[in-house]
């Protein structure tokens, strides 16, 4: 009998990576299960308890008869992604944590420690998949589309491809919830997490009030005229339509031969003057984009593609945009969209695609008209 790989899981106490975690014992390989703890502030909330996370991944990891261990990342979560998540927001933009937690906790910290119990690969229970083709490895699309969470991998390397397994990315979710039922998982019914640990279900500007200073100032129309007021630029992002504290102003709306029924949308911000410009109805054109420029990137080869046509994602749950790839550097590219794409926000990340092939991405420097 030979010994037996060894795979280390990362048990969220959600039923992907649990269902993950069975496959692979399934499947022969000798695995090991680790809750990542990685935010501390307020963990006894309501709205973010590792705690109750932590005794759901706990008992399936007894269902399953596989070891879990309780690891604090906590301190590297706040020096590696919290601070650049609050940088970002400081600078008008608005960040993607889930991107960096990725690249910097799940694939890197998580990774390192899982190397140091003498793992030969990492799991999750991400909706993706790798694929090796002559010794290189490619992030391919979560086969169910409506669960495919590749762009929120888009900053893994070939060194972090080569140790990772996704297992539940050739399945759909209908799927993993029917295994978790049939092996009776006691979290086969857990309603799948929204938004970042940290922030939970919690209203997001009462969050970040707690982190960034309010630096109120006006809010213009695109005739320049005052509106209204902000509470600081920081707590607002690009298409923004609710909380925006303009609703109802059916004179206004009326007055510029607009429908007084249209809603207002965050459109500009203008950092230097600190105001922010608000549009009405949905199709206005200033939340139309018929290019971006991107830095910071990131590419799953290694290197950038050569200039080409692709589909690209400027926010999650979009469907690929045909578009032209244009790299101006290693790190900065400009894409030119065939129809105007909504509401591009600096911040986000806008990633590549050739069919189901992830080619990588960068972070949303500007929209271009």
């Amino acid at each position: 009998m030979g010994k037996k790989t060894r795979v280390v899981v990362g048990l969220s106490g959600g039923v992907d990576s649990a269902v993950s975690a069975w496959l692979l014992k399934e499947q022969g390989y000798e695995v090991l299960g680790i809750f990542m703890k990685n935010w501390e502030d307020d963990d006894d909330s309501e709205y973010c308890s590792s705690n109750v996370d932590f005794v759901d991944a706990a008992a399936v990891a007894d269902v399953i008869g596989i070891e879990i261990e309780h690891v604090n990342f906590a301190a590297d979560y706040k020096d590696r992604v919290f601070a650049e998540f609050l940088r970002e927001y400081q600078a008008g933009r608005t960040p993607n944590p889930d991107v960096l937690c990725n690249a910097e906790i799940k694939f890197k910290a998580f990774l390192d420690h899982a190397m140091r119990l003498g793992a030969e690969k990492i799991a999750t229970g991400h909706y993706a998949r790798v694929r090796e083709r002559e010794g290189r490895f490619e992030l391919l699309k979560g086969l169910d589309p409506l669960k495919d969470q590749s762009y929120f991998l888009h900053r893994l390397d070939q060194a972090q491809l080569a140790k990772t397994l996704f297992p539940v990315g050739e399945l759909p979710k209908t799927e993993v919830r029917r295994l978790a039922e049939q092996i009776g998982l006691p979290n086969a019914k857990k309603k799948d997490s929204t938004g970042i640990c940290f922030i939970g279900e919690r209203p997001f500007r009462e969050f970040l009030e707690r982190y960034l200073a309010n630096q109120p100032g006006p809010i213009k129309d695109d005739r320049g005229r005052t509106i209204g007021e902000h509470v600081g630029l920081s707590f607002y992002t690009l298409g923004q339509r609710k909380g925006i504290g303009i609703g109802g102003l059916k004179e206004r709306g009326a007055a510029k031969g607009g429908s007084e029924h249209e809603p207002w949308f965050v459109a500009r911000k203008d950092l230097a003057a600190n105001t922010l410009y608000a549009v009405q109805g949905h199709d206005h054109p200033w939340l139309q984009s018929k290019a971006l420029r991107a830095d910071d990137a990131s590419w799953v080869a290694g290197a950038p593609p050569a200039a080409a046509h692709c589909g690209a994602k400027t926010r999650y749950r979009q469907a690929d945009a045909p578009c032209r790839f244009e790299p101006m550097s290693a790190s900065d590219f400009t894409l030119r969209f065939e129809q105007p794409q909504w509401a591009v926000t600096p911040g986000q990340s806008a990633v590549l695609y050739q069919g189901e092939v992830c080619l990588g991405g960068g972070v949303i420097a500007e929209a271009l008209a």
